[in-house]
């Protein structure tokens, strides 16, 4: 057996890649896919397809439409998600995404430090677990693959 994880969260630093990377040591059969990590193409896909646009509120839009056609493929075809909600960037992102995972009915596993909780707990309550580290999150899909 082997699951589809859908990463959740800012785009900003390499959490993804250590996540893989761990995956990979503890030998766990996950493929990974999440929103587009290069933030430069993420901000300029709108206008990459749709050519020039009037304004940064356009481009913006035109980006946001290409991103949630992607996001939502790709939420689809996810076996779980992990949804990693850090200190340092907004997370409006990371929210949108756990929340459409709970409509889709997708397994939402939420990564939080404390210090989040309140912002967080809504979210959190309609997770199927919340842990505090990126290691905890790994422990637990470590665990669905244990025989009895």
């Amino acid at each position: 057996m082997e699951l589809n994880v859908y990463l959740a969260g800012q785009i900003h630093d390499n959490w993804r890649e250590e996540f893989r990377k761990a995956a990979s040591e503890w030998e766990l059969p996950l493929q990974f896919f999440g929103p587009m990590e290069n933030h430069d193409r993420s901000d300029n896909i709108g206008e990459e397809i749709l050519g020039e646009q009037p304004d940064n509120i356009f481009k913006d839009e035109a980006a946001s439409a290409f991103n949630n056609l992607r996001t939502q493929i790709l939420l689809q075809k996810a076996d779980v998600v992990i949804a990693l909600f850090g200190e340092k960037y907004k997370q409006w992102n990371t929210a949108m995404d756990a929340a459409t995972a709970i409509s889709l009915n997708k397994p939402l596993i939420i990564v939080r430090p404390k210090e989040l909780h309140h912002p967080v707990k809504e979210l959190a309550n309609k997770a199927n677990v919340v842990v505090e580290t990126k290691e905890q999150a790994l422990k637990a899909l470590s665990y669905v693959f244990e025989a009895n």
